[in-house]
Parts: structure tokens; sequence; C-alpha cells
């Protein structure tokens, strides 16, 4: 599948009229409801605010991309919109954002739409590619756009070194949701080390597994590790190596100074505990909160899955019981336990978030 699959035309706005972010969002979610994509305008609302509350998605340049993976999306949809004003965003690198990409991906779909939200940001990535988008005018002058910029070559699993012998690097790239954050710092990664002639290959930890993965003797033969994540990533693998270990935004906002400081040799030698279960050791030192909240995310999104799948469990069992003869009440007891489930597997992360936020 690829990122035009999911570019609907019929919901794209290219001209905003909303002037500051919560404005912005609803007005992009009222599409997606008009147009039948999200079933429940308060649903997917509370699953985007949610993912805000974590990191901004508005990622800097001008772009924003809001997401959320939601009982509420009937069809994978990513809608496309454009502000003529600008708006306040609260974007990583403080300014106005006129470009927004809204990815609505329904809870449980296979992966394929998250392989084209890979491509998606591989795209923004490119130079000027960006600046084409705000000079549109039409949805078809949109998908056109995205239409010419696939027929380039893909961009390599790895990127070589410009001499032989020259530095290379390994890097994890994750977030939570492991949707836009994840793909938008490793091409981040990819592109500036290119630029600098350093070599890098970077695993993705996204929502479809991970991606690209590391070797042992990729691992071996790199000079230093960088991590971008916001969650746990396996970090056993790389005891004895130099290591910088920082928030995803930062592989994205902050690349060349992630990799200078790793091709510098003062990064931290990253030693695990007692060879499993290890410690991270960084550059620069995690908070106390700010390490509870990482491993706190991780898990809740481990154990998401088993709480929604021990709703939907009960509920079946409800629903057997209506058609074998049971009382009505039982299907009334269903219904409750269904959105009960639903409210908690949305409202779990954020306010759990919302207390141990860094």
């Amino acid at each position: 599948m690829k990122i035009q699959d999911l570019l609907r035309k019929d919901v794209m706005l290219l001209d905003l009229q909303a002037t500051e972010k919560k404005a912005v969002i609803e007005e992009m979610i009222q599409s997606l409801v008009d147009h039948g994509y999200v079933t429940d305008f308060e649903t997917f609302k509370e699953g985007i605010l949610a993912r805000e509350a974590l990191t901004s998605t508005g990622l800097g340049d001008g772009i924003a991309m809001p997401h959320s993976k939601n009982t509420a999306v009937k069809e994978a949809t990513v809608l496309f919109a454009k502000s003529n004003k600008g708006v306040d965003y609260e974007s990583l690198d403080g300014q106005q954002t006129d470009l927004f990409f809204m990815i609505a991906a329904p809870e449980g779909a296979n992966d394929t739409h998250l392989a084209a939200l890979a491509e998606l940001s591989q795209y923004l990535m490119k130079d000027g590619f960006a600046d084409k988008l705000r000079q549109v005018t039409s949805p078809d002058q949109v998908i056109e756009l995205f239409n010419q910029a696939s027929e380039k070559a893909e961009e390599p699993a790895v990127v070589e070194p410009a001499n032989e012998g020259g530095a290379f690097l390994v890097a994890v790239t994750a977030c939570t949701t492991g949707i836009a954050h994840t793909y938008m710092a490793q091409e981040a990664l990819q592109k500036v080390a290119a630029e600098m002639g350093v070599g890098i290959k970077v695993e993705t930890n996204g929502a479809s597994g991970v991606g690209n993965k590391l070797t042992a003797e990729d691992i071996k033969k790199a000079k230093a590790v960088i991590i971008a994540a916001d969650k746990a990533v396996e970090m056993n693998r790389f005891d004895g190596k130099p290591l910088i270990n920082r928030p995803v935004a930062d592989g994205i906002r902050k690349t060349e100074e992630l990799i200078n400081l790793a091709l510098s040799g003062n990064a931290e030698v990253y030693k695990a505990a007692n060879g499993s279960g290890a410690a991270e050791s960084s550059n620069e030192k995690l908070s106390l909160g700010g390490a509870f909240y990482k491993h706190l995310m991780s898990g809740v999104s481990q154990m998401l899955p088993f709480v929604i799948g021990g709703g939907i469990m009960i509920a079946i069992a409800f629903l057997l019981d209506q058609i074998l003869g049971v009382p009505k009440i039982s299907f009334l007891i269903w219904e409750v336990i269904m959105r009960l489930q639903r409210s908690l597997k949305q409202l779990v992360e954020q306010h759990l978030v919302s207390c141990c936020r860094y």
C-alpha cells in the first residue's frame, strides 16, 4: 500500500479556518467524521489529544502529523490539510505550522498502512517537497505531487560512509505509538548522516514491529550507538559500545548534534547490568521521572492488548448467554463492559502519562 492509497481527496482541507491548535484538530476530525472514515468524534479526539500529551506532533519546519490508532476509525485514512495563515501548534521548533497530516489508523488493523505512513515520512524529509505542498490548490495536485515523488528510487536500508573505512554508526528510533515520530527520526538520521559522509543503519521499533533490524555485525563495526526513543528498546546488545540516549524528538530536530556527539568519542560507554535488564546509560542522563515515564509507557503499550482482549472475551461470554436465552439484562451488561473497555483503552495511557510527564 502506498501513501496515495490512504490520502483521501474528499477529506482534504486546503484552507483551514481554525487558528489555534485544538480548533485545528477538531476541524480535521470533523472532516473525517463527515465523510464516514471516523465513526465517533469524541472517541477519536481523545486518542489524538492523548498522543499530543506525550509529545507534540508538530515536528517543525511547518509540518504536523497528529495521529491515533483508534476504535473509532472505520478505515485507514490520511487527511492532508493546509493553513494559509499558520497555526501555533506547539511545534518542536517553536515555529508556525501550516501543513498537517492527520493519520487515522483502525484498532487491530494489519500493518500495510504503517508501511505507507513510513513512506510519508520519507517524502516529507525530501528537500523542497513541503514547499511544493504549500503551493497546491486542489486535491488532485496533492496526489500528483506524491505520484511524481514516488517514481524516485527508494532510500537504502543502510547509508554507506562517503570514504572507505569512514565512520559508521547504528541507531534505533521508537515512539510510544510507533507511527509518525519513529520513521521521521529514521529519515532524519539517514539524511543528515549522508550529508556528513557518515555511514549509518537505523532500526525502527514501530507499530508493525522491528524494521531494518540491527545485526551483531552491524553493532560490532559501529563506532557508537544513537538511541532516539520514547519507550524502552532492546539494550543488552549494545553492551560495551559508546551510546547516546535521547528522546525521539531529538532524532528529528537535533540530528546533526547527535551524530557529532556519537563521533566525538565523548559518549558514555553503555554497560548492561549483570548482562541483562540494563540500566540506560547516556551522555545526557534521564531524570528519575523521565526514566519512570519511559518504562511506564512501554509497559502500558504492552498491556493494552491484554486489557482489550479480556474485555472482548467477557463480552463474547455475555453475548452467548443472550443467544442461549438468558434474560435481557445480560445484554445490557455486555454493552456496559464494551463501553468500559473502550474508555479504559483510551484513558489508561492518557491519565498515567499526564501524571508522569517530565
